[in-house]
């Protein structure tokens, strides 16, 4: 497999010019994994942040969001290990939604030097709404699969992001 060492950084396939895309579907590079990989979360997250852009989310700034929101208090680290961002851009997005009145940043009961992720009242609203529109702009943006399929792909995708330890 081939590390590109980019991400999302592709037009969606609504603004590609489709004799260009077709033109080059056959090319071997098309059958590489990890071509595949980057090429459909490129797709995956322009799709997320044109869903997202009415709440003044993106898809980074909404998945720190959605953990806060449902995801059991998280530390600025684990964010940072889950979403594979250095810890600076972490900061970066926390800082972004604490201006906005959406998380807080508390003391972790765990560790006193380190500080644990909430969303607040306003912050779980706007994650619901988000959600809605998130989940509304996959079915659009994978309307080619099937829902057996979008669940074979969640489950071969979980297993490879989330290899076993062992």
């Amino acid at each position: 497999m081939i590390d590109f060492g980019y991400t999302c950084a592709m037009s969606t396939a609504a603004d590609d010019d489709a004799g260009e895309v077709s033109r080059l579907e056959h090319a071997p590079l098309a059958d590489d994994l990890g071509f595949l990989l980057a090429r459909a979360a490129a797709m995956s997250q322009a799709a997320g942040n044109e869903a997202l852009a009415t709440h003044g989310l993106k898809v980074r700034s909404y998945s720190v969001l959605a953990l806060a929101a449902t995801g059991g208090r998280p530390s600025q680290r684990e964010l940072a290990a889950f979403l594979r961002l250095d810890p600076s851009q972490v900061v970066a997005l926390i800082d972004d939604l604490a201006r906005r009145g959406l998380v807080t940043r508390e003391p972790d009961p765990r560790d006193r030097r380190a500080n644990v992720l909430a969303a607040t009242l306003e912050g779980r609203k706007v994650y619901r709404r988000a959600l809605a529109d998130v989940e509304a702009g996959e079915r659009r943006a994978h309307v080619g699969l099937s829902g057996a399929d979008r669940a074979e792909l969640t489950r071969l995708l979980r297993a490879v992001a989330f290899p076993a330890e062992g």
